[in-house]
């Protein structure tokens, strides 16, 4: 009598497991789900704001925006600009399901974060997921930023807190808007959980893109008034000012 059905086809064998990368099929070279080719085609973010990371024409400088109105938050931490084909898989991702890239990218971003902790970013506390509404919650399935909190959790060894931030008003798609449209749709959406521990704390947010700020401007200052220390910011992109090119 055996305890298990008898199967005759191939065994997968954990050690012996090669990796094919997700972008253009050839085997990867690395742990990742992507070959060498492909990640260093990337579109990688090089001179940018040392606030919140907008494109710019050289290094070291801050933008005209964060000069003139400084952020909540403390600094901004995207290894991309968000194009050919970040904006691909990150839609893919997040519109269709496809966690496969979702993950691939997480990893990648979590490299990226661990090489800045050890030269210009300090570590957080924990990893805090922007928020989804309930309604677009369950039109989605999941939240695309909570899933990249979690993977950058494991991958960081740092916690993540996803009870602290709720969003109380089911916003328009803030993609739909121009910056101050964006503001103002944002107004009064987020609130902190009654029970939140913020004092003291240094937290990071975590999206998927990082348009004009707006949101993460609202959860950083609501953050900061809370009593955090600092609040910092980690997405996969960041979009340039419209009109330029990089």
């Amino acid at each position: 009598m055996r305890c298990q059905p008898r199967y005759e086809g191939p065994v997968y064998i954990w050690l012996k497991n090669e990796q094919f990368c997700l972008l253009c099929g050839e085997a990867s070279d690395e742990r990742t789900p992507i070959c060498t080719a492909c990640e260093t085609e990337l579109p990688w973010l090089g001179d940018h704001c040392q606030t919140c990371a907008l494109p710019l024409p050289a290094s070291g400088l801050t933008c005209g925006q964060c000069l003139k109105q400084p952020p909540a938050f403390e600094r901004v931490a995207a290894p991309w600009t968000y194009s050919f084909p970040i904006d691909s898989l990150i839609t893919r991702f997040k519109h269709s399901a496809k966690w496969p890239f979702g993950h691939l990218l997480a990893e990648l971003l979590a490299q990226s974060l661990q090489h800045r902790f050890g030269e210009d970013l300090d570590r957080p506390d924990a990893l805090v997921p922007v928020p989804l509404a309930a309604k677009r919650l369950r039109e989605r399935g999941f939240n695309q930023a909570a899933m990249l909190a979690r993977w950058l959790s494991t991958g960081l060894d740092i916690p993540c807190d996803e009870t602290l931030l709720r969003r109380i008003q089911d916003t328009s798609a803030q993609q739909d808007l121009n910056a101050e449209a964006r503001k103002k749709n944002l107004r009064n959406a987020f609130a902190l959980a009654p029970d939140a521990l913020i004092k003291g704390r240094h937290l990071a947010l975590v999206d998927d893109v990082l348009t004009t700020g707006a949101t993460a401007q609202a959860l950083a200052r609501l953050l900061m008034e809370a009593g955090a220390a600092r609040v910092d910011v980690y997405c996969l992109a960041r979009t340039p000012k419209p009109g330029d090119t990089v």
